[in-house]
């Protein structure tokens, strides 16, 4: 369970991050990314798979990229549903959610399996060999 909080929270500091990158996404405060997060996550764990089923003819003709459009179109209806949340504009829509995933992936990096934060220790011995 801290491993979903955890990931929680990671989206809702990528939304954040989008927030101050891109003109067209405005976050009124933490706890409506907080909840525009979680809508998210319920979003993309529901209707997601049924969309990219339904317009798998369209993405295959794009090689995979109107899958950017799905994303864009559940950022937009995310921006709808949680109050304090804005989305204004398509475009804005797809280059928020290319952030958000790009943001997110980086940051899940640091996560194990176990929902903890963990890193690598290497350290160089015998010469060029990393251990």
């Amino acid at each position: 369970m801290n491993g979903l909080f955890l990931r929680w929270l990671l989206v809702t500091i990528s939304i954040i991050i989008t927030s101050y990158l891109v003109d067209g996404i405005w976050v009124d405060g933490f706890f409506s990314a907080f909840f525009a997060a979680a809508v998210l996550g319920i979003l993309n764990a529901l209707f997601r798979p049924i969309l990219i089923i339904i317009t798998l003819p369209i993405n295959f003709i794009t090689f995979g990229l109107f899958t950017f459009v799905i994303n864009a179109l559940l950022l937009k209806m995310v921006s709808g549903v949680v109050p304090g949340f804005h989305v204004y504009g398509f475009w804005a829509a797809v280059f928020g959610s290319l952030i958000i995933s790009l943001v997110s992936w980086v940051l899940s990096s640091f996560v194990n399996e176990r929902g903890r934060i963990s890193y690598i220790d290497l350290k160089k011995k015998n010469g060029d060999i990393w251990e």
